[in-house]
């Protein structure tokens, strides 16, 4: 069996770093971690080619060779998702597909054509696909009646990567997440009892992506690392002496809950480890919309200290924050804006309030009827350039004035700057040393971010000043502090795209509110 593994196109949003990776000469920020492990999950009798559309397009050579082809997706990428469907179908091919879009919303891949549908976590369906196959079923959709055990997950195909491509290349420790956020996905997906690989299998996997000759940022891709802390602390502990040994090859981030706080033992366990950066998922300062959607984890000490503490021990805070909570009070945008300011996080995740399918959330706007007939094709999708997918507590226009406005503050070039410098400033503890060689992508990303910030911009003195602070007192933060500023470009750019799109969709929905009141309906099988 010829199996073409495709990852569709991702469009520019927060995550894509578009602008910072053509400036380094690189594609994309990540691979699909998901299809390299469906790879190693197949039978290894069969051949693959990886075509991640975000690095290079697949050639006709690559459809004539394949029996089947095989497509993961997220949201975000349902447009071109929908489009290799139906590429696949109209050149003859069988079509499966998985991953949490498809999971989540089935009939969007059943109406383009898609033949089989390997849906929840692979290594519960993939072997209820292969039975299919053997039995010559033409179509399917398989689902799984309960989570697997991650213990007996296979390591990924690293080999079917072209990883000079990649700004960071992914690993997954746990799948599932202890809270219960209404807004959130991933407990619907993954359950709320953390599943964790053993620190043996984890060791492999950086062991196999070492012998790659991989040196910069792993990302380890869980959507709360410390979701299992005490599985989290004996991997931690396996990990340091394996990075200590190899003179710590790999710079290390995750995403976490800021319950981290408070747990000082697992704080300085990461850092030893080789933690840099941290993503958590702050939301809003105002505490009475976290107690409304059960973010009670964020609610028991101050947001501001738990901050603190941590960037305090020397993990650089990149953070979550959502407008349009129900009940909101007017002004959650500048609240949000002066928080980010206090603590000095330089990447501030900003969103719009989407209701994400099948989550409590969807399903109390649903009963309430307040989930909109959506008005583009980037509604519910993920990006920052989508007007919200319900009715909500108050006026439309106020929440995506705010958020516009806060969005295009933040990332204001020299504000990005003296909030980046503030945020390493703050950091006290020594992280390990690292020897890794510094490759071509990191000096082209070094001048052009020197070049562009402390020569064209008006921000040259402020740039010149914070960089020979940062080398005479902080010089083991040097890489870090200026691979923020070079993730900065980025959001230079991406903020003019934000607020112009979002500017026309406020205008195509005041023209249907003139036309006709919004229409709300009763949704329940698409997005």
């Amino acid at each position: 069996m010829n199996v073409l593994l495709v990852w569709p196109i991702l469009p520019n949003s927060f995550w894509s770093y578009q602008e910072t990776l053509d400036l380094a000469g690189l594609r994309s920020t990540n691979p699909p971690l998901g299809l390299i492990t469906v790879a190693a999950l197949l039978p290894q009798t069969w051949n693959f080619r990886l075509i991640d559309r975000n690095v290079q397009l697949e050639t006709d050579a690559d459809w004539e060779w394949c029996d089947l082809v095989l497509i993961s997706a997220m949201v975000i990428q349902k447009q071109d998702f929908h489009a290799v469907i139906q590429k696949g179908v109209a050149l003859g091919k069988k079509v499966a597909v998985g991953g949490p879009f498809p999971t989540s919303v089935p009939d969007f891949a059943l109406e383009a054509g898609a033949h089989y549908l390997i849906l929840d976590e692979g290594e519960c369906t993939i072997p209820l696909f292969l039975e299919a196959l053997e039995r010559g079923d033409e179509r399917g959709i398989f689902r799984a009646t309960e989570k697997p055990d991650v213990t007996q997950t296979p390591i990924p195909r690293f080999d079917l990567l072209n990883l000079d491509a990649y700004l960071a290349v992914t690993l997954q420790f746990s799948r599932g997440c202890p809270f219960q956020c209404e807004f959130c996905d991933i407990i619907t997906l993954y359950g709320r009892k953390p599943r964790t690989k053993t620190p043996e299998q984890m060791l492999a996997e950086f062991e196999a992506l070492y012998q790659t000759g991989w040196h910069r940022l792993v990302f380890v891709v869980d959507d709360n690392f410390i979701g299992n802390k005490r599985n989290a602390k004996v991997f931690l502990r396996a990990l340091i002496p394996w990075m200590q040994e190899r003179n710590y090859p790999f710079i290390l981030l995750t995403e976490a809950s800021l319950n981290l706080a408070e747990d000082d033992e697992l704080i300085d366990l990461m850092v030893q480890a080789g933690f840099t950066m941290v993503f958590m998922g702050i939301e809003t300062p105002d505490v009475d919309s976290l107690k409304g959607v059960h973010k009670d984890q964020n609610t028991r000490h101050s947001l501001m200290e738990s901050c603190h503490k941590i960037t305090r021990a020397g993990l650089q805070i990149m953070s979550g924050f959502i407008i349009g909570f129900d009940g909101e009070k007017p002004g959650a945008g500048q609240r949000i804006r002066e928080f980010v300011e206090e603590t000095g996080i330089p990447q501030a995740h900003l969103n719009l309030l989407q209701a994400l399918h099948n989550t409590a959330m969807w399903q109390r706007l649903k009963q309430e009827g307040r989930l909109l007939d959506t008005l583009n094709d980037f509604a519910a999708s993920g990006s920052q350039k989508a007007l919200m997918n319900f009715v909500p507590t108050r006026p439309l226009d106020d929440i995506v004035n705010e958020f516009i406005d806060a969005f295009w503050n933040l990332y204001e070039p020299l504000a990005y700057l003296k909030r980046t410098f503030r945020h390493f400033s703050m950091m006290e503890a020594k992280r390990p040393r690292s020897q890794r060689p510094i490759g071509m992508h990191e000096v082209k990303l070094f001048l052009a971010i020197c070049w562009r910030q402390g020569i064209l911009r008006s921000t040259r003195w402020q740039f010149w000043y914070q960089m020979l602070a940062i080398l005479l007192t902080k010089r083991h933060l040097f890489y870090d502090y200026f691979t923020a500023l070079g993730v900065g470009e980025h959001f230079f750019t991406f903020r003019h795209e934000v607020k112009a799109q979002l500017h026309e969709q406020l205008a195509v929905w005041r023209t249907k509110q003139l036309q006709e009141p919004a229409r709300l309906v009763p949704l329940s099988g698409s997005v």
